[in-house]
């Protein structure tokens, strides 16, 4: 499993999308290609002590890019063959089975507006007997008129052991600062053996505390927020659930926010790499316990099978505002010298400013050259140049992801003065209506987005 440093901010995919292809015909083949979503890869448990094997269902929608037109019902075929030999099927109403291995599914069309639909939900069950280790691929294809799809596949293995997994908590918007909340989650174990104990990841965002500070657990405070790991010490079995209830404080400077957690079976290995070079601080409030929602059965120990739904990240949204104020300012030289102008993004809050799901800078900002300058050696990682090729050339430059409350952000910008012009000057903007983190949406005073560099 990755260690919680990685997890944050990752991209978590649960689906492979097929690229799509067409064949000759009408205009909506061309323009609504169809795409197959269907999960990358699942692991089938073997038996369990009584002899059962769970059952995973793999759920299968097909959609196309352009949304203007209707597409008529058409048809998934579903391919098998390759885990025939280790896993059953159960077909849902809505497919054909053509033969043992391969069978064909009504899909609904797509009426103008629709971008997707669902194609099929069928389960898997590991046969009696199924080797561990064994995998194969199940294989899907799609047809609706004309238009058809690449194929798509989903890895299916087989594996023995414990399967944690957690619940998506809803993500929670209109929070009011100074406020409290909790993210409910459930934490369950859907393998075929017992996870005897569980190594639980916490991290809420900057804007965020944790209400209690648990025995059980050690704490990380760090740039954007602060991390927690929890050792708890209820075994969970196969079939087993446990209410898992986190506590939060809204602080006062809470915007944008973002609570990650991730579960799996504890091992001395895994904790010391979670742990890694930091500093951990361990709580000194009351041991956080599961609270169990059903019953279980009992089973021996193994590492986790299958961690596709071992980790989850909520969105928490504040109704609260930061006011960017950007920062100019003014150099002189001779022709022939090179000056470093300085443009500064202070957050004058309330609220600090992060964009920690989809990763955009908190502020991008765009200026040109003043008179009789030339822009030198801006940093490629952070500013580049308009596409449009119109002169003078407009330059972009973008700040980290979070800016705190009451801290700032300066660019340096080089400039050879080539000539001297007196009172040169240019205006430096930011972006407002970035569609990732929009700054009109949070910032109350746009009038001091601006500021000026002016040369001699």
């Amino acid at each position: 499993m990755k260690g919680p440093q990685r997890l944050l901010g990752a991209a978590l995919v649960s689906c492979a999308l097929a690229a799509a292809g067409v064949t000759a015909g009408p205009a909506y083949a061309q323009e609504n290609q169809l795409w197959i979503s269907a999960p990358y890869e699942t692991v089938l448990p073997g038996a369990d002590a009584d002899g059962d094997a769970p059952e995973r269902s793999l759920a299968v929608r097909v959609s196309r890019d352009v949304a203007d037109d209707t597409v008529p019902a058409g048809r998934l075929t579903v391919d098998v063959s390759e885990i025939a030999s280790f896993a059953r099927v159960s077909w849902p109403a809505n497919c054909e089975p053509e033969s043992e291995v391969k069978a064909v599914c009504d899909v609904p069309g797509m009426p103008a507006g629709t971008e997707s639909v669902p194609a099929a939900t069928f389960g898997l069950r590991a046969l009696p007997g199924a080797d561990e280790g064994a995998s194969g691929y199940v294989r899907y294809a799609a047809v609706a008129g004309e238009a058809t799809s690449h194929p798509a596949e989903t890895r299916v293995a087989v594996g023995n052991g414990p399967d944690l997994g957690l619940s998506q908590a809803d993500h929670q918007h209109g929070l009011r600062p100074g406020s409290k909340t909790s993210v409910r989650a459930t934490l369950s174990n859907s393998g075929n053996r017992t996870a005897e104990r569980t190594l639980l990841w916490l991290n809420a965002s900057y804007g965020l505390r944790f209400t209690q500070r648990h025995t059980n657990c050690e704490y990380r405070e760090h740039d954007t927020g602060t991390s927690a790991l929890c050792v708890l010490d209820e075994a969970v079995a196969p079939g087993q659930r446990y209410a898992l209830n986190t506590g939060l404080g809204v602080g006062r400077n809470a915007l944008y926010e973002r609570f990650d957690h991730s579960v799996e079976p504890y091992s001395d290995e895994a904790l010391a790499e979670m742990r890694g070079d930091w500093t951990w601080t361990r709580g000194t409030g009351a041991e956080l316990d599961l609270r169990p929602v059903a019953a279980a059965r009992a089973a021996a120990a193994d590492p986790d099978i299958d961690p596709q739904d071992n980790y989850r990240a909520v969105m928490l949204n504040a109704r609260n505002t930061a006011d960017l104020k950007l920062g100019g300012s003014r150099v002189g030289g001779a022709a022939g010298d090179t000056v470093t102008a300085r443009v500064t993004v202070l957050n004058r809050g309330p609220a600090w400013v992060a964009s920690l799901g989809a990763g955009a800078a908190v502020a991008t900002v765009r200026f040109q050259a003043p008179e009789g300058t030339t822009v030198m050696g801006l940093p490629e990682e952070d500013c580049w140049t308009s596409e449009d090729g119109t002169a003078p050339t407009t330059y972009y430059c973008k700040t980290p992801i979070h800016l705190h409350d009451k801290a700032s952000y300066s660019f340096e910008i080089p400039l050879r003065i080539d000539r001297v012009v007196r009172g040169a000057h240019t205006t430096v903007a930011t972006l407002n209506d970035d569609p990732e983190l929009s700054i009109r949406d949070f910032d109350p005073n746009l009038r001091n987005n601006s500021a000026r560099i002016v040369v001699n």
